[in-house]
């Protein structure tokens, strides 16, 4: 894909399905009683890994684009499959999916893309053998393909190194299972998607703080589920109407959760013009309509808790602030490192192509921005963060960009490059 300067972005655009909840809604409608009826589901890559997964362990369900019903056997109804898993690119099917399976009454083998066999899996290994589980790394590197073989579970009070919400719903999804309360602490709160829907579906999951804690359930039961649109998709189209000058955007039915919703508070820090509208917070997931209007913007630090809740975000953050006045610095982010890419490296490699003035560090970035970004050949590592980041950027420099690799984007956002064009007109 090859991008140019843009004039002024105008307009609406509603943007799919948040991928974190889409995943847990098919995941948790699988292992219920009855039907679960999911709206708005993002057709991704990833989360049609998930879809894929389950339907192999026996699990009825009807994908019709838009809406997704998944006719759940229960929570000890999944069934051994006849192949391996493939998780595809998808590192949340991955490590969700084994919190479940290591309690199941079969041997599976989970595998996936040569992205995902390179992504650390030490992280969920830990806690799962810490309860009983049998599960080992084929390899013996850490990573995927991983061997399980069901085991009988017993509860835990884990405190993980990271903030990270694949590590938490892993260990409460195993907790289920388990023998007693599971219990898992983090240093900070990571999104908190997991708790609010296996409460939604009748699992009893309590927090305090930043521990988690999970009883062991009899049953869940199916649901209907309105997916909010994704605020880490929604941040392309925030980004790009805060840094085309004279854009104005209305961003429509993005998901607010608190876990979440960092990406707006850096933008207000750094003095961006974002207004959000309709506000909904009748279900568990707050949503509302985000007007973004063009302006200055300035550098700002960024670091400690806030991270969590724009991990993901922090590659557009990084490239908004090569156009904001003063020095942006990026720390606490090592998480960065283990994504689809190493994203710190990636980030800082090609903004420099482009003419940015930044600077690698160990948990992070520094940004010192007001230089112009000029066109440049983008690698993308096939990583859909860093080709949606830098489809932005080149419509903020001049000449021309072009990205290798940029169908990756398909992994979480099919329409990603038809929508942006759409408000190019």
């Amino acid at each position: 894909m090859k991008f140019t300067k843009a004039s002024p972005l105008k307009g609406e655009i509603t943007i799919p399905g948040d991928k974190s909840i889409s995943h847990r809604s098919v995941m948790f409608g699988s292992i219920a009683k009855g039907t679960t009826e999911i709206s708005h589901f993002l057709q991704g890559a990833d989360c049609l890994s998930t879809i894929s997964c389950f339907k192999k362990m026996g699990i009825q369900i009807e994908n019709n684009q838009d809406t997704v019903i998944v006719h759940g056997n229960g929570l000890r109804g999944l069934k051994k499959p006849e192949t391996i898993l493939d998780c595809g690119n998808s590192g949340t099917t991955t490590r969700l999916i084994s919190g479940l399976l290591a309690a199941q009454d079969f041997d599976v083998t989970l595998t996936g893309d040569e992205s995902i066999q390179k992504r650390p899996m030490k992280r969920i290994m830990e806690p799962l053998s810490l309860m009983g589980a049998d599960i080992k790394s084929v390899k013996e590197n850490g990573c995927a393909p991983l061997s399980i073989s069901g085991k009988k579970l017993h509860g835990i009070h884990y405190t993980s190194p990271v903030a990270s919400a694949q590590i938490k719903c892993c260990v409460l999804l195993a907790g289920l299972y388990a023998e007693g309360e599971t219990k898992l602490t983090e240093p900070y709160v990571s999104r908190n998607h997991s708790e609010i829907m296996l409460n939604y579906f009748g699992a009893n999951v309590k927090t305090e703080g930043t521990t988690a804690c999970i009883a062991p359930a009899e049953e869940l039961y199916g649901n209907k589920i309105v997916v909010p649109g994704d605020i880490s998709s929604a941040a392309y189209f925030i980004a790009a109407g805060l840094m085309i000058p004279g854009s104005e955007l209305l961003i429509k039915h993005v998901g607010i959760n608190p876990t979440r919703d960092g990406i707006i508070h850096v933008c207000r820090d750094m003095g961006a013009d974002i207004t959000l509208l309709e506000v909904n917070t009748d279900s568990g997931e707050p949503t509302a309509d985000i007007l973004v209007k063009s302006g200055s913007l300035h550098g700002i630090t960024i670091g400690g808790a806030i991270i969590p809740t724009l991990i993901d975000e922090l590659p557009i953050i990084a490239a908004m602030a090569c156009l904001a006045e003063g020095e942006t610095i990026i720390r606490d982010a090592a998480e960065l490192k283990v994504k689809e890419s190493n994203r710190i490296e990636v980030m800082v490699r090609n903004l420099s192509a482009m003419g940015a003035d930044v600077e690698e560090t160990e948990d992070g970035m520094i940004i010192r921005g007001g230089k112009p970004l000029r066109g440049a050949v983008i690698d993308s590592k096939l990583d859909h963060r860093i080709a949606m980041t830098f489809a932005v950027a080149g419509l903020c420099a001049e000449g021309e960009t072009e990205i290798l690799g940029a169908e990756c984007v398909n992994i979480s956002y099919p329409g990603f490059y038809q929508d942006l064009e759409r408000l190019m007109k």
